[in-house]
């Protein structure tokens, strides 16, 4: 069996940058255990996405680009859309906030793949975290 080929985010060919965002930390109420509905819980968000040049190839844009905000994926946005799915009320699984999270990204049509993880931070008193990591891309 081949091995799977990793996705490039930022690639020259494609035309496409990598807009990311490390290690956001968010209360959340997430979990399906009884003492995780009574409790938010501590969950890092880790977004990488791969964002469509706005010029069409890299032969037909200015080297640049103008400076305005318009022009690209606005990771304030992205944060701020972020933070409201997780205020947004109880979810029971990662997997669920992941992809959320992933469909929230790719409600930008610049935006052609998004890779989420959610890790929360306090499950096990051994480990760093445990979570999910999904990809999804734009059909």
């Amino acid at each position: 069996m081949a091995a799977m080929e990793q996705p490039r985010f930022a690639d020259a060919a494609r035309a496409t940058r990598s807009m990311f965002v490390r290690d956001l930390v968010l209360a959340a109420s997430i979990g399906v255990h009884a003492h995780e509905h009574a409790a938010p819980q501590r969950v890092r968000i880790n977004l990488d996405l791969a964002v469509a040049d706005d010029g069409g190839g890299m032969m037909s844009r200015p080297a640049v680009g103008r400076d305005e905000l318009g022009r690209v994926v606005d990771y304030e946005a992205i944060v701020n859309g972020v933070r409201a799915l997780v205020a947004g009320g109880h979810v029971q699984l990662v997997e669920t906030l992941a992809e959320r999270i992933a469909e929230l990204c790719l409600a930008d049509a610049r935006v052609q793949a998004a890779r989420v993880r959610v890790e929360k931070l306090d499950v096990f008193a051994d480990a760093t975290s445990a979570g999910v990591e999904v990809e999804r891309r734009r059909c």
